[in-house]
């Protein structure tokens, strides 16, 4: 009997089959946020965003995009702000359905009244499922997430099917530069996992989102005119003006204007510059006050200002909202909020400032003499000699028990390194850092950036102060110090944070540990909501509900692996080695007991709060 041999198929081993590759919705997102150079996602992962973190970690392995796991959504949102503001590129968060999706939102709400680009992603339970009572369901007819954030972006969407995904992605992101605040795109889990054809994108971003520098040329001729006549103008400067600044300061110096800054435009110059007459409004200086309130002023130019209540002088009709006003913006939503103003000059404004300064030199303005000297002439002995007025300077000198916060501010910017970014919480954190917080940065002109042939522009994303003046949420700059760190990785990084906002948000400074990231942060312990008690001292208010208790910040830091001190006298705080701490791979947190009986500059905060 003669066997049968069946024939043999012939079977190609693993090492020589080519194995297919599938790429999902989450490959896709990713692609595209490598076209743009983004590095980081901020998120928390969960059952329904698994693909995305799936994708994450195919990128982590190549070397791209890689995951940063924040403690709550909302120091995610945060997060994604600060490395946003500090590189200049798309901030990136994403959360899980459901409660993840609702604690993205205050962070989400920040970035939009801080007009900061940011993609925020976030999942749904499958299709099949909605309306079916699923686990953590946000959908039309559930928990509607998507409805709940149309009112904090630009852009938002839920994605119904695959072939979708990609339009309105690239619209999300187009929409996020374009109207400078978030956009949102809400991804079911089915199409999220669905397969795509392939995740190289069909759409190049970079060149969609490289406009033209352009300008409002006949705008531009009637300022130049107004500019050639003004006999004392004084400059505006605001959060808008980061590529900016030292063209502006230029312009400034060419016509004799004096500057003053708006609180988040605080930290674009530097504070030693001899036209600089401190911040006006929330905070500010009394020299800014009357340089803007000045009866000679008779042209005030604002740059780059949104013009909200902190930004505007709480409205100043007196000062600036008035007929002398000249509003420069490349955001036509802030030229909105000034009707009054006797012009708007829209567009770049980089470019604008480039060609009112070849202007007013064919017109015979020339620099003044700030462009030959050097800045140390502008310091004696480490004391900087500031232009403008500090109230209750005497406090700054005061180095008695308990910690005076007028010195502290005055000491930090002589302790840390000129480069160093600092990032100020909400409450008396804000008031305290805006008057007396002066980054060390000796900066004129910046010739050694025109040297290098980019004509006076500054380096100046972000800032050296930051804070979220806007939407003001406690524990905002906890976050962001880990974004400005991812950010700036060659940067020293110090958050000031009050109490009440660590026992809010204290659990992110574990991210900073798990990243490596030599962030200092500083926590004003007075064991109250300072803010709240000194402004319902101040406005007459029943004094009620501001006590906290009292917080060993520094053992919280050491249980969570963090080096921590325990400042309680200015001795104490003198001792440390500031230069080896930035140099660390870690955080520092310092538990600074400062004095509560100190009255924080929030008077005009005060003054207007009663007059509503």
């Amino acid at each position: 009997m003669v066997a049968q041999v069946r024939p043999l198929h012939r079977v190609q081993s693993p090492e020589t089959t080519p194995r297919p590759q599938v790429f999902e919705g989450g490959d896709l997102i990713i692609s595209y946020l490598e076209q743009l150079g983004v590095d980081h996602v901020f998120g928390i992962p969960g059952g329904a965003i698994e693909p995305l973190y799936n994708a994450l970690a195919r990128s982590q392995r190549r070397g791209s995009v890689r995951a940063v796991v924040a403690r709550h959504e909302t120091g995610a949102a945060f997060m994604a702000e600060g490395y946003a503001r500090n590189t200049g590129r798309l901030g990136v968060c994403c959360s899980t359905t459901g409660p993840g999706a609702t604690n993205l939102i205050t962070g989400v709400a920040s970035a939009f009244e801080n007009q900061i680009p940011m993609l925020v992603i976030t999942p749904q339970t499958p299709l099949s499922h909605f309306g079916r009572k699923a686990f953590q369901e946000s959908s039309d007819t559930a928990i509607n997430t998507v409805g709940m954030f149309q009112h904090c972006t630009h852009y938002n969407t839920l994605v119904s099917h695959i072939d979708q995904l990609e339009h309105k992605l690239t619209s999300a992101i187009m929409t996020a530069f374009n109207n400078s605040g978030p956009a949102h795109v809400s991804v079911p889990l089915d199409v999220m996992r669905a397969a795509v054809a392939s995740a190289a994108p069909t759409y190049n971003l970079t060149t969609l989102l490289s406009r033209p520098s352009w300008k409002d040329e006949s705008a531009l001729d009637a300022f130049m005119e107004l500019l050639l006549t003004a006999r004392k103008p004084v400059f505006v400067l605001g959060s808008g003006c980061q590529d900016a600044a030292g063209l502006i300061l230029r312009a400034a110096m060419m016509v004799g204007g004096k500057v003053v800054t708006t609180p988040d435009g605080k930290g674009l110059i530097s504070p030693f510059h001899p036209t600089y007459q401190g911040v006006v409004s929330f905070a500010g200086h009394p020299s800014a006050e009357r340089t803007l309130r000045d009866p000679e002023a008779d042209l005030v130019v604002t740059v780059g200002n949104l013009l909200s209540e902190w930004s505007s002088n709480n409205w100043d009709r007196e000062g600036l909202l008035n007929s002398q006003l000249v509003h420069v913006d490349s955001n036509e939503g802030n030229l909105t909020r000034s009707p009054m103003a006797r012009l708007h000059v829209r567009g770049s404004i980089d470019t604008i400032f480039e060609s009112v300064i070849v202007e007013l030199g064919k017109g015979g303005r020339h620099l003044g003499s700030i462009e030959r000297q050097d800045a140390e002439e502008h310091l004696t002995n480490g004391q900087s000699l500031l232009p403008f007025e500090v109230t209750d300077f005497e406090k700054c000198l005061d180095a008695s028990c308990p910690i005076k916060p007028q010195w502290l501010m005055t000491k930090l910017t002589q302790l840390f390194p000129p480069s160093t970014r600092y990032l100020a919480d909400a409450g008396n954190s804000f008031a305290w850092c805006t008057h007396y917080l002066h980054p060390f940065d000796r900066r004129m002109l910046d010739r050694r950036h025109r040297e290098r042939g980019d004509r006076g522009r500054r380096s100046t994303c972000g800032g050296l102060f930051q804070a979220g003046f806007e939407f003001a949420p406690m524990g905002w700059a906890i976050g962001n110090a880990v974004g400005t760190a991812l950010a700036r990785p060659g940067d020293p990084v110090v958050c000031i944070t009050g109490d009440g906002s660590m026992l809010m948000s204290g659990q992110e400074i574990t991210v900073a540990q798990q990243l490596g990231l030599p962030v200092v942060f500083i926590v004003l312990n007075d064991s109250r909501l300072g803010m709240v008690a000194h402004g319902q001292r101040l406005g007459g208010g029943e004094e009620i509900g501001a006590e906290l208790p009292t917080v060993d910040f520094r053992r919280m830091a050491e249980a969570m692996g963090i080096r921590g001190y325990l400042i309680q006298t200015p001795q104490d705080l003198m001792n440390l080695n500031i230069p080896a701490i930035c140099l660390q791979k870690s955080p520092t947190l310092l538990d600074i007991r400062i004095d509560p009986a100190e009255i924080p500059p929030i008077g005009r905060r005060i003054q207007a709060l009663q007059s509503m």
